[in-house]
């Protein structure tokens, strides 16, 4: 990521679906005015989501995302539609592509109910309306006017009104520009949002930020939750000192005033906790991104199923980015020790990364989360209703490490509301 760009999940998603040969593609591409999409007439010619972080005005910074067919048929091809239907998870706006010249199907009518489910604003594009004007309509002795007739009365019935509905032809350009106007109206783009740490500070507070360089660190950079909080701090007229864990404690000796927080690494916890003073207020990142993903509370509860663990229990560690493990990787190699020397049990560890989660998660007694900062709020809070709504019980690594370490409830004493669960 580049220290200009929006990070992809602090930007509005917008995802186009429908059926093969629907034209996605070709309207995701009218829209955009850029030829970002594969287009073809051969069905399934979209095989994976493609993704394009871009402006798009008047919304701003987007990410828009265009989707295997939900028609789409054979074991490979179910394969696909499971990949349209993640892609909904991380979908603030959805644009339903249906081939006007053949009308809504069951398909269309299926995902349109997986939409409102998940309470997406959503729009209904009927692409190819050129195919049913001038010329066309004239040599089908009316047969057009009532196949689009037919057709906005079948979505007519189905409950969707009339704003939602939009006749356009992404060949010849014809209401692309009313349907961006549309687009916009679906998403508030006002941040209506938590700080990540902005409304803990007040201008010209000192806050610490611990950040460990060691083998896992990206080369020559910070990763995004630590650039992201710096940012949040400067926004708030504060001032940011970053120090490694072995700099914590003379770097308070040294410091003018005390600080008015440190927030670490989760890896560090233990030092830096002992460096730290009880006087200073104390968090990590992870657990500043549980609450600006909307989830504090919900993880905090969750970590108390640690001590229920037994022998043989499954425990799935998810991380909502892809990266090269490192040979101390802290999901797949520092938790599971960690929670073996807390336990005692012999555990069983499954791990995902990425977009992937499972839709089934009853066979596991614990998910321990990353902070989800590569995911946007949509799909962290649906993976979170997805293990409540399983009965399943879910943390994040900063909550679990410090829960591990015995400081959680100093962790969170920057929030009264959840310091008053423990």
């Amino acid at each position: 990521m580049g220290l200009n760009q929006t990070p992809a999940s602090e930007r509005v998603h917008i995802g186009f679906f429908g059926k093969r040969n629907a034209g996605k593609s070709s309207v995701m591409n009218a829209v955009t005015g850029q030829n970002l999409a594969v287009v073809s007439e051969i069905k399934g010619t979209t095989t994976d989501p493609v993704y394009k972080s871009m402006e798009l005005l008047p919304m701003g910074p987007v990410v828009m995302m265009d989707t295997p067919g939900i028609d789409d048929t054979g074991e490979l091809g179910q394969l696909r539609v499971r990949k349209s239907n993640q892609v909904l998870n991380k979908t603030d706006a959805a644009i339903l592509v249906i081939d006007g010249t053949e009308g809504p199907s069951r398909e269309d009518f299926s995902l349109i109910q997986r939409i409102q489910k998940k309470k997406i604003p959503y729009l209904i594009a009927l692409n190819k309306e050129d195919l049913l004007s001038g010329e066309a309509e004239q040599s089908t002795n009316g047969h057009s006017m009532q196949l689009r007739q037919e057709t906005e009365r079948m979505l007519s019935q189905a409950g969707i009104s009339e704003e939602q509905v939009l006749w356009i032809s992404a060949s010849q350009k014809t209401g692309i520009q009313e349907l961006k106007e549309r687009i916009a109206g679906l998403v508030k783009t006002e941040d209506t949002r938590l700080r990540i740490v902005g409304d803990l500070i007040a201008p010209s507070n000192f806050v610490v930020l611990v950040v460990p360089i060691d083998k896992a660190a990206p080369k020559g950079r910070l990763i995004l939750p630590q650039q992201q909080t710096i940012r949040d701090i400067l926004e708030s007229d504060a001032v940011s000192v970053v120090v490694k864990e072995t700099e914590l404690k003379p770097t308070l000796e040294r410091l003018g005033q005390k600080p008015r927080l440190v927030i670490t690494d989760s890896q560090a916890f233990a030092k830096v906790s002992a460096d730290t003073p009880e006087t200073i207020p104390l968090t990590s990142f992870s657990i500043l991104f549980a609450r600006y993903k909307g989830n504090l509370e919900s993880v905090v509860k969750g970590v108390t199923a640690l001590d229920r663990l037994q022998d043989g229990d499954k425990v799935l560690i998810s991380e909502g980015c892809t990266h090269h493990r490192q040979c101390d990787d802290i999901g797949s190699v520092k938790l599971p020790r960690w929670m073996k020397e807390y336990t005692g049990k012999d555990l069983v560890y499954e791990f995902t990364s990425g977009t992937e989660f499972p839709d089934d998660l009853s066979c596991y007694k614990l998910i321990v989360h990353c902070g989800g900062c590569m995911l946007n709020e949509r799909e962290m809070k649906y993976r979170l209703s997805c293990a409540e709504d399983q009965g399943i019980p879910m943390t994040n690594y900063g909550i679990l490490i410090a829960y591990m370490q015995g400081i959680l409830k100093r962790s969170v004493e920057v929030f009264p509301d959840i310091a008053r669960l423990l």
